[in-house]
């Protein structure tokens, strides 16, 4: 972690104060010119990761099923994966250093690759085109709503376990 000089307070989307990291105003190379770009590749590697793991599993779809079961569990898990992550991360500590790393390669790498939009956006219509009307409604509605739910699910797990760790972490002082 940085040392405290070099953190400030910054305001989140929600009004909360966030520790990062301040930039370094004088020009000592390309890496502090651009330190976002430091964790580009940890980003590439997790969408890697979520890709080739999505890409697997879609092996199991069979082109029979009027129901694309393999991407919409695909999508739920990862709604339910990244809800807990950001959840979790946010309640216990600030997007700092190793913790903001992290939560870019698991949350935008390994579960952006993982679950899949596209797919679910081609399989929707796919099914409208196949005069699968219902089937094609009925998969975009529950897949945004039961994600919508599945997300949910995964902030309140994250809820119970940060403030048990918050707890233990208390116990400990």
């Amino acid at each position: 972690m940085a040392a405290s000089g070099n953190l400030e307070a910054v305001p989140d989307m929600l009004g909360r104060n966030r520790l990062r990291e301040k930039h370094n105003d004088h020009d000592d190379g390309f890496w502090s010119r651009h330190p976002r770009l430091r964790i580009a590749p940890g980003v590439f590697i997790g969408g890697v990761i979520g890709t080739a793991v999505r890409a697997a599993l879609s092996e199991m779809q069979s082109s029979d099923w009027v129901w694309p079961w393999v991407t919409f569990c695909i999508n739920m898990v990862g709604a339910m994966l990244l809800g807990f992550l950001l959840e979790y991360l946010a309640r216990t500590g600030d997007d700092v250093g190793i913790r903001q790393s992290f939560r870019l390669f698991v949350g935008t790498g390994i579960i952006g690759g993982f679950t899949t939009y596209g797919t679910f956006i081609l399989e929707t219509d796919t099914r409208f085109m196949d005069a699968h009307m219902l089937a094609g409604l009925s998969y975009g509605v529950t897949s945004i709503l039961l994600g919508l739910v599945f997300a949910a699910c995964g902030v309140m797990l994250a809820e119970r376990c940060a403030s048990r760790s918050n707890r233990k972490a208390g116990e400990g002082r």
